[in-house]
């Protein structure tokens, strides 16, 4: 099944859709190279494979294949922000955000509409680095092992769809630890994809989570991290010129821009000044070898 997308703006769909790509390039649900931009999702269909290719600066070709392949077709335009706008940051006062908008003009934010596919990887990220995050992630993918709809398409990759809900609350502690990931997280995970509608009130779930959340899922262009480990010093860095940074600092240089902070944010991770580096890197227990 095919559709084309016309868009409001320019979508560069490698920047609006890296969000989706939870563990990186190793990432066994969401592909990005020459062809295009690959996504393993679940519909209340049943699962789909897409893939989303840009014809020109404004219009995206989206194919799907599966038997949720006609619902991914209908969430193709919220998923590459056909309708968003630029939050007015291309015309904004402040020199440095209007520089980084105008140096991303086809930065849009998309939402999936799925929680559940947002909220298990963002809790495994959970107070841990990155790239422990990541590996964690592409374990229990793997471990889970549903392969996606194949497409009839040369070259595709063989993407795996994520884990379900009731997948997810039944695996064992033991099975978690193998993964990397401690009780308290794996605790998490089971009680917030049973109760996806109230996120906020799931213990262990906490404005990170829920701002990671909203901007995946619901496309919320004010969704702002509080409590991550490097957003605060990038967006000080970046805006104030400030080495390191406080999440109290970081809404406060925010402040100019009501309903697209998360926006901001997204600039100045993907265009702003790269950080000073200060001393060794935090080194995290690998907890598979306790």
């Amino acid at each position: 099944m095919r559709r084309l997308v016309e868009t409001r703006l320019p979508v560069d769909l490698r920047l609006t859709l890296a969000p989706l790509r939870l563990a990186g390039p190793r990432d066994p649900c969401v592909a990005i190279g020459p062809v295009g931009v690959w996504r393993a999702s679940r519909w209340p269909s049943g699962p789909a494979t897409t893939l989303l290719r840009s014809l020109s600066p404004t219009t995206v070709e989206v194919e799907a294949w599966g038997p949720g392949a006609a619902e991914a077709l209908d969430g193709a335009p919220a998923l590459v922000g056909a309708d968003d706008t630029d939050g007015g940051l291309l015309t904004t006062d402040d020199t440095v955000v209007r520089a980084m908008a105008r140096s991303r003009p086809g930065l849009r934010i998309g939402r999936t509409g799925n929680v559940l596919e947002a909220v298990t990887p963002t809790i495994i990220a959970q107070k841990v680095p990155g790239h422990l995050a990541a590996r964690s992630f592409v374990a229990m993918v793997r471990a889970h092992g549903e392969p996606a709809p194949a497409p009839d398409v040369d070259g595709a990759p063989r993407l795996l769809l994520p884990p379900t809900a009731d997948w997810l609350a039944a695996q064992p502690s033991w099975m978690w630890h193998r993964w990397g990931v401690e009780r308290r997280r794996a605790s998490t995970v089971a009680r917030a994809v049973r109760s996806t509608a109230h996120l906020a009130t799931v213990p262990g779930v906490g404005p990170w989570t829920v701002a990671h959340v909203a901007a995946v899922a619901f496309g919320d262009p004010d969704a702002v991290s509080v409590g991550d480990y490097w957003l605060k010093h990038w967006v000080c860095h970046t805006l104030a010129g400030e080495p390191r940074g406080t999440d109290e600092r970081m809404l406060e240089l925010l402040a100019p821009w009501p309903g697209q902070r998360g926006r901001v944010c997204r600039l100045v991770m993907s265009a702003g000044a790269r950080l000073p580096r200060y001393g060794p890197r935090l080194v995290v227990p690998d907890i598979r070898a306790l």
